[in-house]
C-alpha cells in the first residue's frame, strides 16, 4: 500500500474492499516511523505505537474504525527536564464518510440557524477524499490527543513556589506618587 507522505505513520485502508462484516486490523510502527512521530508529538522517544481496529462499513457509503490504540512514550520532565515514560492506552472510535455525504452535515434548526450538538453524544462522521482511508493517521491522532501536556517524575515536586496575594496583583493608584508631595 502506498504511503502518505505528509503523515510519519500511515497504514491506508481501501473503502472498496470494506464488506459489512468487521475486519481486524492490527498495525504498528516500526523505528523509522516512531522517530517521525516523536519529532511531530515534541516529545523525546516513542518506544511503540501499535492499533488493533475492527473496520466495518457504516451506513451505505461510510466507514466506521472501532478499536485501541496503545503507545510507550518518553518525555521531559516539566521541572527537572529528566526523561519521564508514559504508556498511552486509549479507545478509539471513528466514523467516516465520502466527501459531499449527505451524512456529513451536522443538524440545523430550522428556526434560528443554529448548529445543534449534544457535546455527550458521538462525533460527527469525518470526511475522506478518494478511495481510501487512513488508519495510522488515526492511530497516531488519538494517540497524542492522550500525551500528558506536562509530564512529571513522581518523586518531583515544585519546591519554593510562592503564589502571589491581592495586595500584589492590585494596580498601583496614579495618585500615590502625589501622597508625600506637599510634606515639609
Amino acid at each position: 500500500m502506498k504511503k502518505d507522505d505528509d503523515a510519519p505513520f500511515s497504514y491506508p485502508v481501501k473503502v472498496g474492499h470494506i464488506s459489512a462484516n468487521p475486519v481486524e486490523v492490527t498495525i504498528s510502527a516500526d523505528a523509522e516511523e516512531r522517530a517521525g512521530l516523536a519529532r511531530l508529538w515534541s516529545v523525546l522517544e516513542v518506544k511503540a505505537l501499535s492499533a488493533t481496529f475492527q473496520v466495518m462499513r457504516w451506513k451505505r457509503d461510510g466507514v466506521r474504525l472501532k478499536g485501541r490504540v496503545t503507545a510507550d512514550i518518553v518525555q521531559a520532565c516539566v521541572v527537572t527536564l529528566d526523561p519521564v515514560e508514559s504508556h498511552i492506552d486509549e479507545p478509539v472510535e471513528a466514523v467516516f464518510v465520502p466527501e459531499g455525504s449527505k451524512l456529513a452535515r451536522l443538524p440545523v434548526s430550522s428556526e434560528t440557524g443554529e448548529m445543534l450538538l449534544d457535546p455527550d453524544g458521538p462525533d460527527a462522521p469525518e470526511v475522506f477524499t478518494g478511495d481510501t482511508v487512513d488508519a495510522g493517521v488515526v492511530a497516531a491522532e488519538h494517540a497524542a490527543l492522550a500525551i500528558d501536556p506536562y509530564p512529571r517524575r513522581a518523586d518531583v515536586a515544585f519546591g519554593d513556589h510562592i503564589e502571589s496575594t491581592d495586595k500584589d496583583d492590585r494596580k498601583p493608584s496614579p495618585f500615590a506618587v502625589l501622597k508625600d508631595w506637599k510634606k515639609d
